[in-house]
């Protein structure tokens, strides 16, 4: 097992070290179990970001003004965030063909419940409950990582981690059509049957037998989370960047509706969100990331990415200029951040196998951040500076995530 801070020089190999026992317990995920996980990730984590494109509905609907219609999004990600810190350790504690399953039923009645809602009370009941039980993607990840072969854990992880970036980028499309078809309420209540499906699926097909749990009590769980961003420094490390990355990440698809939807564009809703298909193209074909990280490279293909992260912004900053400029740029970007994203949990859940839900929960903690901060600061930035402020502000963070990365690369981490 790999624990504590690294030291010496730096070496371009993966060290994986689970124990024997660990491996023999499961069967190695197959290619097909993957899909149905990233399928899984995509449809919880796109619960979150489906209210984003239907605000104007949803104020109408339930009689909320739209300077505070924005507080559907925002208890939907707070008590995201909340289920970060408080249910994704559950993980390593609890036998996860019950939990897995478990908690996207509940999704489902929460669904159900936000789709059938009367009053803005029981709409932002249901959009808690939505938002903190969306967070079984996280779950459903590590769980992926516990299960695949050392060899192809990268692989695997890349295979599901697309499903949860996919979800993100085609949410805002999904309910787009679907509300012009049949109307908002459809988008939730289709998600419920879809979720159902997927949950009796992982019901049947989830091993019976999980790896060894952690011998600690619910509040023992919780404090070891803190406890590994002190042992950890890799953890450390790949949670900056995933800030990072995700906050740039953030700042394009918070504000770019903004000069899309304003002349000389101005462009529908509809074909906004169908740019959500360049970022899903430019998702899939960072998969290859895991299987670098696998053969040992993955601080090569970090330094690569996030390269391509700083030199997106030039073509996305002719956006009012040239759509297929902007296409360009989405493709270069969400390309980089995906690579980053799946090379930074391949390389933390090379280190304590049992604790990697725990992993999961601390790493992605920095990510939920990351994504907060990214929105406040374009939406600001945009009203301030215009489209020219955003890219510049959007530059900065990536410049200062591949600073960041050579400052830690040359001080000692290593290749995990």
């Amino acid at each position: 097992m790999v624990t504590g801070e690294r030291s010496g020089p730096e070496k371009e190999e993966e060290t994986v070290s689970a124990p024997v026992a660990l491996a023999a317990s499961v069967q190695p995920i197959t290619r097909w179990s993957a899909l149905l996980f990233a399928a899984a990730c995509g449809l919880a984590v796109a619960n979150v970001y489906y209210a984003q494109p239907l605000l104007d509905s949803l104020a109408a609907q339930f009689g909320i003004s739209h300077s505070s219609v924005g507080m559907v999004i925002t208890v939907t990600q707070i008590c995201y965030a909340i289920g970060l810190m408080l249910l994704v350790p559950l993980g390593d504690l609890l036998n996860r063909r019950r939990l897995i399953p478990g908690m996207m039923l509940i999704s489902v009645a929460a669904l159900v419940v936000v789709g059938t809602a009367t009053n803005r009370g029981i709409l932002l009941g249901g959009m808690a409950v939505v938002g903190l039980l969306a967070v079984v993607t996280q779950v459903l990840v590590a769980y992926a990582a516990t299960l695949a072969a050392p060899e192809s854990r990268g692989r695997i992880v890349g295979v599901v981690t697309s499903g949860v970036v996919i979800g993100i980028l085609l949410a805002r499309t999904f309910a787009g059509l679907l509300t012009d078809a049949a109307g908002w309420r459809s988008v939730y209540l289709a998600s419920a049957g879809l979720m159902l499906i997927v949950a009796c699926i992982l019901l049947k097909m989830l091993p019976g037998k999980d790896p060894e749990k952690a011998s600690l009590n619910y509040p023992q769980l919780l404090r070891s989370v803190l406890g590994l961003y002190v042992q950890e420094r890799i953890l450390r490390v790949r949670a900056v960047l995933a800030l990072l990355i995700f906050m740039a990440f953030s700042i394009l698809w918070t504000s770019l509706v903004l000069p899309l939807s304003s002349p000389p564009l101005s462009l529908s809703h509809t074909a906004i969100g169908a740019f959500g298909l360049a970022g899903a193209a430019g998702a899939l074909s960072a998969a290859r990331a895991g299987r670098l990280a696998d053969r040992g490279l993955g601080q090569r293909t970090t330094g690569v990415a996030l390269a391509l992260l700083l030199v997106s912004w030039l073509p996305i900053r002719y956006t009012e200029h040239s759509l297929l400029s902007l296409i360009l740029g989405i493709l270069l970007l969400d390309m980089a951040v995906q690579a980053v994203h799946v090379t930074n949990q391949s390389m933390i859940f090379s280190v304590r196998p049992e604790s990697r839900s725990r992993l999961t929960a601390a790493y992605m903690t920095f990510y939920s951040i990351g994504s907060a901060t990214g929105s406040i600061a374009s939406t600001s930035t945009y009203a301030r500076f215009g489209w020219d402020g955003v890219c510049m502000l959007g530059a900065g963070v990536s410049a200062l995530a591949l600073l960041f990365w050579a400052w830690t690369r040359r001080s000692g981490e290593k290749e995990g």
